[in-house]
């Protein structure tokens, strides 16, 4: 695939998230997705997924327990296959009643049109005072 290409099915990604759509999302990685969260405590889900059902599992957990307000990518850096994102989000926690704002750069690794691997890096402070209830 091109980076164009490449670059499309990662804006989809984003669009299918602040739609909640996770049919949407499943059509967009590999069978062998390999996918990893910032944060290991949080309670939706485990830190690493692996496979489309994991994900599909992973994904319900995290919008039941998340309303995404805003999940916005800022800057799109393409390298063949790779595609790193620059951006933030607000979410508000609905186990706690807080409001999470986090930035984070999220690195898509495509194989085929699809994605097969996954890494974040955020603020996991404030994803911590956000999901811990006090």
């Amino acid at each position: 695939m091109n980076e164009q290409a490449n670059l499309q099915t990662v804006q989809r990604f984003y669009q299918a998230v602040n739609n909640e759509d996770l049919a949407a999302i499943l059509k967009l990685i590999a069978d062998d997705l390999d996918w990893k969260d910032a944060g290991a405590d949080k309670p939706w889900g485990a830190p690493a997924v692996h496979g489309r059902e994991e994900f599909e599992h992973w994904g319900k957990a995290t919008f039941e327990a998340l309303e995404f307000q805003l999940f916005q990518p800022d800057e799109f850096i393409l390298d063949g296959d790779t595609v790193v994102v620059l951006g933030h989000e607000r979410c508000l926690v609905r186990a706690t009643g807080r409001v999470v704002e986090a930035n984070w750069a999220q690195i898509f690794t495509l194989r085929d049109g699809l994605i097969c691997k996954f890494r974040e890096y955020s603020d996991t402070a404030a994803w911590e005072a956000g999901v811990v209830k006090r």
